[in-house]
């Protein structure tokens, strides 16, 4: 344990600039990263419409289409 306190102790004086650089590059990304406030980046939905009450219908038509092409696969490579 003594060896490890001593390692700290040798330091250069360009480690501990380096450090002291690293460490302000590091406060200076963690300012930058501002997280949206979604009020004034929302302008991606702008022009954007709300689902409408028909949307289970096409669902539908899609799965029975799909069930369809399915059916007619298997049915067509079993013969």
């Amino acid at each position: 344990m003594a060896l490890f306190i001593r390692q700290n102790d040798n330091r250069s004086q360009l480690q501990e600039k380096l450090a002291a650089e690293l460490q302000e590059r590091a406060k200076q990304k963690a300012q930058k990263a501002d997280l949206p406030d979604g009020v004034t980046d929302s302008a991606y939905i702008k022009d954007t419409k709300q689902t409408t009450s028909l949307a289970w219908l096409w669902i539908l038509i899609i799965l029975s289409v799909l069930g369809l092409v399915l059916w007619l696969v298997i049915a067509t490579t079993g013969k």
